[in-house]
């Protein structure tokens, strides 16, 4: 069984990699943390084979949880999850001990795929495409930016029909387009995008 410490400062997202990741028979998630430093706490109770941690989280971010994980678990396989495409991001990952990097716009099964391969394969997952929703974000009409940082918000079809003063159809045809113009895969995708993306708007 491969167990897996999770570490995201939005809940909504731990829960939707919950749910994908426990559909694989051989995969349990055995603690989730919202910052840095309960992070570390988890990791030090559990000592899971895999920690999957976004970069920017509250009171310690995961380059510096990752540096202290691999220096007291050096065995532990550490896996960033991140919406910044910056080389230096990947670069101080690389230098903490990090085993793979992986862009939140990536399909969930990114997730699994990254995970088999640092642990059965033994072999670094890094991911070079770096298309992000982040920059195809440029091409999105202000209706489509507004209905994005309302879904980063976490609120439902129906509340941002009522709030644009708009059918829950069009609302859900917007989703439809989103999803589209940011290459991702699906609903579950679209809240990652939009829960990192709400505060950069």
């Amino acid at each position: 069984m491969i167990t897996i410490v999770i570490a995201e400062d939005h809940q909504a997202l731990i829960d939707g990699m919950k749910i994908f990741i426990e559909n694989e028979n051989d995969m349990k998630i055995v603690g989730e943390a919202n910052d840095g430093e309960s992070l570390l706490e988890i990791v030090r109770k559990k000592v899971p084979n895999v920690v999957l941690t976004d970069i920017r989280m509250p009171k310690m971010d995961g380059i510096s949880a990752t540096r202290v994980i691999k220096k007291v678990f050096p065995e532990i396989k550490v896996i960033a999850f991140s919406m910044f495409e910056q080389e230096d991001a990947i670069d101080q990952m690389k230098a903490a001990g990090a085993s793979g990097y992986i862009m939140k716009n990536l399909p969930m099964q990114s997730v699994v795929e990254a995970i088999r391969t640092v642990i059965e394969e033994g072999e670094s997952y890094f991911d070079d495409s770096f298309k992000t929703a982040i920059k195809d974000s440029e091409n999105l009409s202000n209706r489509e930016k507004e209905i994005l940082k309302l879904i980063g918000e976490g609120k439902s079809s129906l509340e941002i029909a009522d709030l644009l003063f708009i059918g829950k159809s069009t609302v859900d045809s917007h989703r439809k387009n989103l999803i589209k113009k940011l290459n991702i895969h699906g609903k579950t995708d679209l809240i990652r995008v939009a829960m990192d993306r709400k505060y950069d708007f």
